[in-house]
C-alpha cells in the first residue's frame, strides 16, 4: 500500500472516530459468513457502526487524535474491528446477545465511552452503563414525581370535599 492511500485511510478513521462519542475494539476474525452478515445486521439496526481496520493505521490515528488513546494500544492485536456508537452501552448490549447465543466470537478488546477506557473483562459494566438520554430520563422522572404527586394529591382531596358537600347538601333537603 502506497504511503498516500495509507494516509487517507488514518484520516478517514479519524474523522469517523471524531463523529463517534464512543468506540469498541472488537476481534471478529474467524466468524464464518453467515455470523458476519448477522453481526453488520444487528449493528445496522442498533446504529453501530462497523469497520474492519489494519492496527498500525488505527494507532498511528490514535496518535494523531487529540486526547490520550495509550491505554488502548495493547489491545490492538491480530485483527480489530472498530465498532462506533453514539449510545455508549448499545455495543455492550449486542456482545452480550451473540455470547448468550452460544457464539464465542465477537471477542471485546477494549472500549472507549465516555472518555474512559474499558478492558475486554468489563462488558457487564459496559453493558449495565446507562446512557446519557436515558440518565436525563430518570433525572426528569425524579423531579416530576414531586409535582405529580401534589396535583394528585389536590385532585383526590377536591373529589372528596365535592363529595362531602353533596352529601351534606342532599341531606339539608
Amino acid at each position: 500500500m502506497k504511503k498516500e492511500d495509507k494516509s487517507l485511510i488514518i484520516e478517514k478513521i479519524k474523522a469517523v472516530i471524531n463523529e463517534y462519542p464512543a468506540f469498541y475494539l472488537v476481534e471478529t476474525a474467524g466468524l464464518n459468513a453467515e455470523k458476519t452478515s448477522a453481526l453488520r445486521r444487528a449493528c445496522f439496526n442498533a446504529d453501530i457502526k462497523l469497520m474492519v481496520v489494519k492496527n498500525k493505521l488505527l494507532h498511528k490515528a490514535f496518535e494523531e487524535l487529540e486526547g490520550d488513546y495509550s491505554a488502548l494500544y495493547p489491545a490492538l492485536k491480530e485483527s480489530t474491528s472498530l465498532m462506533l456508537t453514539r449510545v455508549g452501552n448499545a455495543p455492550a448490549k449486542l456482545l452480550k446477545d451473540f455470547v448468550k447465543k452460544g457464539d464465542k466470537l465477537p471477542i471485546l478488546k477494549a472500549a472507549y465511552v465516555e472518555e474512559c477506557v474499558y478492558g475486554a473483562d468489563q462488558i457487564e459494566a459496559l453493558a449495565s452503563i446507562k446512557s446519557k438520554n436515558e440518565l436525563i430520563a430518570d433525572v426528569v422522572a425524579l423531579l416530576q414525581s414531586p409535582a405529580k404527586n401534589v396535583i394528585s394529591a389536590l385532585q383526590s382531596g377536591a373529589n372528596t370535599i365535592h363529595g362531602v358537600l353533596e352529601t351534606l347538601s342532599k341531606k339539608g333537603e
